[in-house]
């Protein structure tokens, strides 16, 4: 799909200064801008590209003023960086924008859905399934019984999501995702072997949750793993059973969470973190890269290590860890002298 400058320059609210009716198919950073390509410079850092760019269109600060001719075509905006990522998400929504059931897939009579439902190929969809508007399922997905998806809710290729799972609108489940597995819940027997607990409560999704691909969260054992409105989980997480997570609270990949820990809102927590199970975790909390939690945590504490401590402190500790062999060194010099003296 093409779109001109004038075109783009009206969606942005822009203002256009060379050709209105130069035409872009596709997007690109400044530097490896082509001939049919729209780019963005926001960053005085890049200024120079603008010279050299072959972008056909260039998106850039309403105050931004060239110090020689360029062959770009300009469009003005208020903030080039916002009105780019506009411009991501109105590419994203029309190349997302498929409809119809395709074949083979199932689909149970007792399903109800709204408009605009997208159904890609092999997939299943389960009895009592309510779908709202504008559905997307992708191929390859499996949809369990009794589940619940609201509207605008987009589930990529190869997701899991399992009975009862309940998920609201405007929600994205990434490709690999698994909603709804069993929690990891055993009773140990009096001569070593383990005995299964069965998992009866369901995961429920609020609103406005992206769920990274390969992501795990697992059903309650009884009532519900929650994960509140507006949270961002990213790749490859596990959210054990009874699990809660507070609103827009965002977790990078590789992070666990065992079973029945509260995390609070607007939290921050890094890649590869563990946090351990039955703990509640404050609001506004941040957690450094792999570092292990294993207490409560109070309301806007910033943590590192493993076990994790006040922020400041690891970095105030880490000075001494790092100087410990010259330390270590100095002392058996010192205990050397005393000895000999």
């Amino acid at each position: 799909m093409k779109f001109t400058a004038a075109q783009i320059a009206e969606i942005l609210n822009g203002r256009v200064e060379g050709n209105p009716e130069v035409e872009v198919s596709e997007l690109a950073k400044i530097e490896e801008g082509s001939e049919g390509s729209l780019t963005f410079l926001s960053n005085p850092k890049y200024t120079s590209f603008l010279y050299t760019t072959n972008a056909s269109i260039t998106i850039v600060n309403e105050e931004f003023e060239v110090d020689e001719p360029v062959n770009t075509t300009l469009i003005k905006v208020k903030d080039a960086y916002k009105a780019f990522s506009t411009l991501l998400e109105y590419y994203n929504q029309i190349k997302l924008n498929k409809s119809g059931i395709e074949q083979p897939s199932f689909m149970a009579d007792s399903v109800s859905c709204g408009d605009g439902l997208y159904l890609g190929a092999f997939t299943y969809i389960g009895e009592n399934v309510q779908l709202g508007e504008n559905v997307k399922i992708y191929p390859h997905s499996y949809i369990g019984d009794n589940v619940k998806l609201g509207d605008n809710v987009t589930v990529f290729a190869g997701v899991k999501i399992y009975s009862e799972t309940l998920i609201g609108n405007n929600c994205t489940i990434h490709s690999g995702a698994i909603i709804g597995a069993d929690g990891f819940g055993f009773s140990p027997g009096e001569t070593g072997e383990y005995s299964k607990v069965p998992q009866i409560g369901n995961v429920i999704i609020e609103d406005n949750v992206d769920i990274g691909a390969g992501t795990t969260i697992d059903r309650a054992t009884l009532g519900s793993t929650i994960i509140r409105k507006g949270v961002k989980l990213d790749n490859l997480i596990q959210i054990a059973h009874n699990v809660e997570i507070g609103e827009h609270t965002a977790i990078a990949a590789q992070t666990g969470v065992a079973g029945s820990t509260k995390i609070g809102k607007n939290c921050l927590i890094g890649g590869q973190v563990g946090i351990a199970g039955h703990l509640t975790i404050g609001n506004r909390v941040k957690i450094q890269a792999q570092s292990g939690i294993g207490r409560d945590i109070k309301d806007d504490e910033m943590l590192q290590g493993s076990p994790a401590i006040g922020y400041s402190d690891y970095n105030k500790s880490y000075i001494h860890f790092k100087n410990l062999p010259k330390s270590m060194n100095l002392l058996h010099q010192l205990e050397k002298k005393m000895n000999n003296g």
